[in-house]
């Protein structure tokens, strides 16, 4: 049974890898080809981040994230947030000729903006399978950007530093953002086939007993039938329809319970156990924020 492993910082992390001493504490970038892999260091053992990393193409590699395998591709950029379990299953090989991973800590943005707008940015949490696969052109933007924060840390430390390390920083992210969106588009067919995928599977739920069976639908239920993670399934959906998930889901739910409610001698309390809802009062305010009236008083008027 493999054995968990947290790394509270970038120095620590850098021991475990076999590189030399970072040059700024909280943020840096290891190059493939740098990395001394130990089979009795790495291999078969889980280890927990403390901090966020961005890894592009490591060749040969098989990691595992989550309950998931994944096979680094070419040209595919990967995201983790910080308190991600990551397992490497298989041995690299030595001297690969290209692929950096970058690595920063919470403490480096957290009295910045970008470290209040961090969340914004989901694919942090997107499944390791829903990489961002990158262009040959996006992949330069990308790596121009990883240069700048890389030749910075390589100078001495000032009072400029950390502005221009963040600045960097956040410009890369704001690509990853771009090119991610440009995914959901290009990979137009299959978004189509999922937005149909995820109504039918709403529609059916409610209008089935399986709300009545399983409690309330949720988000991540839904990203689960599709085998997508729920922040990517959301985006997905937003791009495609305007509204998210949960937006979905609410839509289904309120029509459901306006027919219920008109057509049905079900009081409010048994159509909102009928829905899923554990306790009527949060069904009653859902259903006022969505249509300006309460349950009761939709039935008296309409």
């Amino acid at each position: 049974m493999s054995e968990f492993k947290e790394i509270k910082s970038i120095s620590e992390l850098h021991k475990i890898l076999g590189v030399s001493k970072p040059t700024h504490p909280a943020i840096s970038l290891v190059h493939a080809n740098q990395v001394k892999w130990d089979k009795e260091v790495l291999l078969n053992r889980k280890f927990i981040l403390d901090f966020y990393m961005i890894s592009l193409k490591y060749h040969d590699s098989s990691m595992k994230y989550g309950r998931n395998y994944y096979d680094f591709d070419e040209g595919s950029l990967v995201f983790m947030a910080p308190g991600q379990v990551v397992e490497m299953q298989r041995q690299p090989s030595q001297g690969m000729e290209e692929g950096w991973t970058l690595f920063f800590h919470p403490d480096l943005i957290l009295q910045s903006e970008l470290g209040k707008k961090i969340g914004a940015y989901s694919f942090f949490s997107y499944a390791i399978n829903e990489a961002l696969h990158l262009s040959d052109v996006e992949k330069t933007m990308i790596t121009r950007c990883v240069d700048a924060i890389e030749q910075e840390c390589k100078q001495n430390i000032d009072r400029h530093s950390q502005t221009v390390i963040i600045s960097n920083l956040e410009l890369l992210l704001n690509y990853c953002h771009r090119y991610y969106d440009r995914q959901f588009y290009t990979r137009s067919n299959h978004q189509k086939n999922i937005v149909i995928e995820i109504e039918e599977l709403i529609s059916s739920y409610f209008e089935s007993e399986e709300a009545l069976k399983s409690g309330i639908l949720t988000v991540k239920y839904c990203a689960d039938q599709v085998h997508l993670s729920p922040n990517y399934l959301s985006d997905l959906l937003k791009k495609e329809t305007g509204k998210n998930t949960q937006e979905h889901i609410h839509y289904h739910l309120i029509e459901k319970a306006k027919s219920l409610l008109l057509n049905s001698q079900k009081s409010v309390s048994e159509i909102a156990y009928d829905l899923g809802f554990e306790y009527p009062q949060y069904f009653g305010n859902l259903f006022k924020k969505k249509t300006g009236l309460s349950p009761v008083e939709f039935r008296k008027v309409i």
